[in-house]
């Protein structure tokens, strides 16, 4: 086979599909990126509707029953890599969900859950922390049979609540 008979492509051909992928890429890459975090945060707002509706049947439930004690937790266990929204009151046997989350797997997680309690020992708060795939974070207390924002103002409250 001569040399003149060969076919191949040209170095100019070959830049031309570089230069196409990579504009393609630089495109495709963020738009991919926001999207992954516009899912994670839809997630976390099906979890504050279900556990809001949750709480509210509980609190029903409760009311039926002649039981007017106020709903103060929201899981069995604190803590990182553990179960979260599982129990009311810590009674495992009624969940909070029926396919209960997993906390965040150390402080510096991103995207998950996190239970703290405050207030005094005869009082306690239980406050559920969603840290935001991005930056920051949201407070939600259990407090008085809701589950609301501690700050009904703060932007990241208002994106997961509406």
């Amino acid at each position: 086979m001569s040399l003149k008979n060969r076919k191949a492509f040209t170095m100019l051909e070959l830049t031309f599909v570089v230069v196409i992928i990579g504009i393609l890429s630089a495109i495709a890459i963020p738009k991919f990126a926001a999207t992954r975090s516009d899912a994670v945060i839809t997630k976390a707002k099906t979890t504050v509707a279900s556990v809001r509706n949750a709480v509210a049947t509980e609190r029903q439930k409760r009311i039926l029953r002649g039981n007017f004690d106020k709903i103060f937790k929201l899981a069995n266990q604190s803590g990182n890599d553990k179960p979260i929204f599982d129990a009311f009151d810590g009674n495992t046997s009624n969940p909070v969900l029926e396919y209960p989350l997993q906390s965040c797997k150390n402080a510096t997680a991103q995207g998950c859950w996190k239970e703290t309690t405050t207030g005094t020992k005869a009082s306690p708060i239980s406050e559920y922390t969603y840290k935001m795939p991005v930056s920051g974070s949201v407070v939600f207390e259990l407090k008085n049979n809701r589950f609301d924002c501690k700050d009904l103002t703060d932007a990241n409250c208002i994106k997961l609540t509406r």
